[in-house]
């Protein structure tokens, strides 16, 4: 399918806005992540059962993931019916408010449990933008991008939010210095006031970008489908559960970000709090680099390869990282850190947009990538959780962590073998054989 003379130049322009917009979306994201490890048990918790206090903390942290696929339901079915750019914005929005909220809201000190409550219900916020975010940006940078360079474009959403993450953590990094009295005062509610910006620069950005060619192409011939959710589960439901499986590998992700900072930094290993910081902005420094060239190669070589090598290598590093921080070694620590988070992880991290967005067809694409991921991520999101039971009354227990991380890793693996090689099939094609194995529905004009 040839691009229109009207769309000149929209790869770029959708690549970028798909960089800032994932980065200031996940900025949002993760400075929660952060503070779910070193703040909020005792901002929002019983400071009396520190243990208890923190598994809390981390489950408010899984919440979001848990709402991601309510969420995916609805933002992908609107996504597939009105269009990629409108989701994109209002995604974008409803994270800026939410995360703004956070740090309005009052501690339990001065509400009682209310201010978890309160915590909790402004996560799903954040959770139910997040679910329709990554799905939106990835359709409208696939659907743009030239055929043979899909990879390489829709990689953009991901080291946009690697850039969200290392831009989250050096906001965290003087504040986690400040003195502990102001840090738990009103020091820990600066990153997310700064989310303001989010609403305003994210709308700036994303309203000036077109529509993309395919779903103008699907709208003006064929016509949008009525209820994509259906057509989904009837002709793609084999590679949802792919996408589901694959999803997985973001497990990686959330023990490295959150669970290994605050074992790092609890009183069994004793590192410091900026210090393991600098380890998470460095590891997502090389990753910005990485992602790029991981997802240039499987424009190549193919994604199921690329892929293979993020999930697979992901197993191992992530246990040699884990091992480093036992050991309480800083530069051990570090340099495991960078090799497991910033390279191998970022194969996989750089590749899966447009490995799972090409799995479906124009029609379906962003319901099958929302409700697909968001699935596999919700059990991502609690792996942290599940990972501080795992890890015993101490919190210490690191290779039962790193064994459970690998175990995640698993499907992932299944999935993408299991899965079609897609990076040289046309753009107007994809999806079209698992489509010709069910019976063609009826179109309907929205």
């Amino acid at each position: 399918m040839s691009v229109p003379d009207t769309h000149a130049g929209q790869p770029r322009k959708a690549a970028m806005a798909a960089w800032i917009g994932s980065a200031l979306e996940y900025y949002d994201f993760f400075i929660y992540g952060s503070a779910a490890a070193l703040i909020f048990p005792e901002v929002f918790f019983d400071e009396s059962d520190p243990a208890t206090a923190t598994l809390l903390s981390l489950a408010t942290f899984g919440v979001a993931y848990a709402a991601r696929p309510v969420g995916a339901l609805f933002l992908g079915h609107f996504g597939d019916r009105v269009g990629r750019k409108k989701i994109m914005v209002f995604t974008l929005i409803l994270m800026g408010i939410s995360t703004f909220l956070i740090g309005c809201l009052p501690t339990r000190d001065q509400v009682g449990t209310l201010a978890p409550v309160l915590l909790v219900l402004c996560r799903v916020l954040q959770g139910i933008s997040a679910a329709g975010e990554q799905a939106s940006a990835n359709s409208m940078t696939l659907e743009h991008a030239p055929p043979h360079r899909r990879g390489f474009f829709t990689s953009f959403t991901l080291s946009g939010t690697q850039g969200g993450q290392l831009l989250a953590t050096l906001v965290f990094i003087p504040i986690a210095a400040l003195p502990e009295e102001q840090l738990m005062s009103w020091g820990w509610r600066v990153p997310f006031w700064m989310s303001v910006a989010v609403a305003v620069v994210g709308y700036v950005i994303r309203r000036k970008l077109d529509e993309t060619p395919a779903f103008e192409q699907q709208a003006a011939t064929e016509g949008v489908v009525k209820l994509p959710l259906a057509v989904l589960m009837r002709e793609h439901w084999a590679d949802v559960l792919r996408v589901i499986g694959g999803a997985l590998v973001a497990s990686v992700s959330t023990i490295f970000t959150v669970w290994a900072l605050s074992y790092a930094t609890s009183d069994s290993v004793g590192m410091d709090k900026s210090a393991m910081l600098w380890v998470g902005a460095l590891a997502n420094l090389v990753a910005l680099a990485a992602i790029p060239l991981w997802a240039t190669l499987s424009d190549r070589i193919g994604r199921r390869p690329v892929y293979l090598i993020g999930a697979a290598g992901s197993a191992v590093t992530m246990f040699l990282y884990l091992w480093a921080i036992s050991t309480g070694s800083y530069p051990l620590t570090l340099l495991l850190g960078i090799v497991a988070f910033g390279v191998v992880y970022s194969a996989a991290n750089g590749v899966w947009p447009s490995f799972y967005g090409e799995m479906f067809s124009t029609r379906v694409r962003l319901s099958g990538m929302a409700i697909g991921t968001q699935i596999g991520f919700a059990v991502a999101g609690f792996a942290v959780t599940f990972a501080a039971q795992i890890a015993g009354p101490n919190g210490d227990d690191w290779s039962a962590v790193a064994l459970f991380t690998a175990a995640l890793c698993v499907p992932p693996v299944v999935a993408a073998l299991s899965a079609r090689e897609t990076a040289k099939v046309p753009t107007e094609q994809l999806g079209e054989r698992t489509a010709s194995q069910a019976p063609q529905p009826a179109k309907v004009t929205a």
